[in-house]
């Protein structure tokens, strides 16, 4: 019995030094430490997980979801003919856009023609139709001119109706483009441009100027990415 209650003295001491020679707060608040859950804080900055910005079709195809129409018609359209299923050598799927402008046409008038993509049709800005492309940071499209050297003054996104009551928040532009025979991508740099409201999807112009006797072209796959 001597022993045994010798054996269970020298226990408890050697416990309570074990425990006097930890600095204050030592084992007790080192493992509180260690099983408290942490909490990750949020990502910020470039590495903050953004959701991909989905292609936003134009035009694709007569038969596709297309956001926009081609009813812009500028300045008056009587000089211009388009055609927008159409079948024959479209760079992708199954029809493209075949655009007209007849130079001799437009040396009576306003020596000058274009089309907006409009969201709704015909919509200069009078109304409400626009749609939020915040996220696309480029607008693409492919175009060809049916003999060559075709020349296209200016390619748009936005711009329209900024002195009306619905405005496009911003617009971007290319151009003077001089069209190959052969299919080509184009891109206009969206970025840094305010995108919040587009009803003007895309646009072109072109003058006689410079298509003096002809001036035929085709586009396809239209799409903000």
């Amino acid at each position: 019995m001597n022993v045994l209650r010798l054996l269970s003295v020298c226990f408890l001491l050697t416990a309570v030094w074990a425990c006097s020679d930890q600095p204050s707060g030592g084992i007790s608040a080192k493992v509180e430490q260690e099983l408290e859950p942490r909490t990750l804080a949020p990502v910020q900055g470039p590495q903050a997980f953004q959701k991909p910005f989905a292609p936003f079709i134009v035009y694709q195809d007569k038969s596709s979801r297309n956001h926009f129409t081609p009813s812009g018609y500028m300045p008056t359209g009587e000089c211009l003919a388009l055609d927008d299923g159409w079948q024959y050598d479209p760079k992708e799927g199954k029809t493209c856009v075949r655009v007209i402008y007849d130079p001799e046409c437009s040396k009576q008038g306003r020596k000058w023609a274009g089309v907006y993509w409009q969201n709704p049709a015909d919509n200069w800005g009078d109304r409400k139709g626009g749609y939020d492309l915040k996220g696309a940071v480029r607008l693409t499209f492919w175009a060809k001119g049916e003999m060559g050297g075709e020349r296209v003054e200016e390619f748009r996104v936005g711009g329209i109706g900024q002195n009306s009551m619905y405005p496009d928040s911003d617009s971007a532009s290319i151009g003077p483009v001089i069209l190959t025979n052969e299919w080509k991508k184009y891109t206009i740099d969206l970025r840094g441009k305010d995108l919040s409201y587009i009803s003007g999807g895309f646009a072109w112009t072109a003058n006689v100027e410079s298509n003096p006797h002809h001036c035929t072209f085709y586009l396809d796959d239209i799409r903000f990415e």
